[in-house]
């Protein structure tokens, strides 16, 4: 079978396999899954990705330099700013992660977010994090300086469904003590879904798409040869049962 292929085709079958073959990236997960965090708390990395059997070491990374830990999960009881950064990670059979950003603040309060980018529909969650969890009262959450959302012991600020006007600068206040303490702001984007980007998306990329061109004109042409020399042997005197018969010259 694989003789009558035209060489074209054979090439195209060869090139998907060799692109199938490609190991799948390992994903580094934050639990909590803030990614802001402030001095003191305690953040766990971990990475998702596959393992050989009984083999489950892992190497981290962070900043690009490779770090000692070999776990699945990478611990942080007491974090400090010099944690900051890009980590990543890679299992025994996952090809490096892409890099997750840690950014750790100083600060009373911090106000979290589970996503700065947001599409229309989606839910927006706001956390007003305090350093060490110390309790904070009459919590008031605010977008482009007006107040929201408030609650008399902190609780955290849902928007079910994300609409273009909840874009905008967001920030938290409340009483710590006797002190009335503020986070930094936020800044929140909600978008309209990006139909061409998604539509984009599903083709391949541009190279890809030129080779595949490419290989379909070699295909074209080579299966037209094919069958213009076969039909050219079978109306020919030579051909005898389906094979080509030669004779000798005068």
């Amino acid at each position: 079978m694989w003789q009558l292929l035209p060489p074209a085709a054979l090439l195209l079958l060869v090139s998907a396999d060799t692109q199938t073959a490609d190991p799948s990236k390992a994903v580094v997960l934050l639990d909590p899954q803030w990614n802001h965090v402030l001095t003191n708390d305690r953040v766990t990395l971990k990475c998702q990705g596959d393992y050989p059997v009984e083999d489950n070491s892992t190497k981290w990374w962070h900043n690009g330099t490779l770090i000692s830990s070999q776990t699945t999960s990478y611990f942080i009881a007491d974090v400090k700013v010099q944690d900051s950064g890009e980590y990543k990670c890679q299992t025994g059979l996952s090809a490096p992660s892409d890099p997750v950003k840690l950014e750790v603040h100083v600060g009373w309060l911090l106000l979290q977010v589970a996503q700065r980018v947001v599409n229309v529909g989606k839910p927006i969650r706001l956390k007003c994090h305090s350093w060490k969890k110390t309790p904070v009262a009459k919590v008031q959450y605010f977008r482009n300086g007006r107040g929201k959302k408030y609650f008399h012991w902190n609780s955290d600020f849902h928007i079910p469904e994300a609409k273009l006007e909840h874009s905008g600068s967001y920030f938290c206040r409340g009483i710590i003590g006797s002190k009335n303490e503020s986070s930094e702001s936020v800044q929140i984007t909600v978008q309209a879904p990006e139909t061409l980007q998604t539509v984009s998306s599903f083709f391949l990329p541009w190279h890809q798409i030129t080779f595949c061109l490419v290989m379909g004109v070699l295909f074209a042409v080579d299966t037209g040869l094919y069958f213009s020399v076969r039909r050219h042997l079978q109306s020919s005197e030579e051909w005898r049962d389906g094979k080509v018969t030669w004779s000798k010259g005068p």
